[in-house]
Formats: C-alpha cells, sequence, structure tokens
C-alpha cells in the first residue's frame, strides 16, 4: 500500500492531460522517458536525505560523547542502626 503513494506521484508528474471540452474528450498519455528520469531524481533525493540523517546522527553522538565524556561514578552505602533505648 506504501509503495502506491509515490508510484502515483511518479506517474502524475509524467504524464500529459489534454482536455478538449467542445468534442468532451479527455487524453491522458504517459512518457515512460519522464518516469524513469523521475524515478532516478527521487531514488537520489531519497539518497541525499539518508546521508543527511547519517550525518547529523553521527555528529550529535560526538556531541554527545564530549559534552558527558566518560563518567566514574564512586557510591558509599552505609547503614546506620537506629540505638535501643537503654531503659533509663
Amino acid at each position: 500500500m506504501r509503495l502506491l503513494i509515490p508510484l502515483a506521484v511518479l506517474m502524475l508528474g509524467a504524464c500529459d492531460v489534454e482536455n478538449d471540452p467542445a468534442n468532451e474528450k479527455v487524453t491522458v498519455t504517459y512518457d515512460r522517458e519522464r518516469i524513469k528520469q523521475s524515478a532516478a531524481d527521487a531514488k537520489r533525493t531519497a539518497g541525499d536525505v539518508a546521508r543527511g540523517v547519517a550525518d547529523v546522527t553521527e555528529k550529535t553522538g560526538r556531541a554527545i560523547k564530549e559534552e558527558v565524556g566518560d563518567v566514574d561514578v564512586d557510591v558509599r552505602i552505609t547503614r546506620e542502626r537506629a540505638r535501643q533505648p537503654t531503659g533509663e
């Protein structure tokens, strides 16, 4: 189902519609070369977007590592028992 939406957009970009209201006629023609070119453009754009996301992710990861760095945590837990009343 998800494939149908981009395919429909590619088809719309590659078709010519001629409307002849005098003869009540509409002609739709598809140009295969324009479809191929639109698909190649969409592929190229998707690749560019993926590279951009990867670059941003990598830079964000580096920035977080630099900000946080290596964190050493020392934990000391002690327990003091409540003193028992001495009966005085």
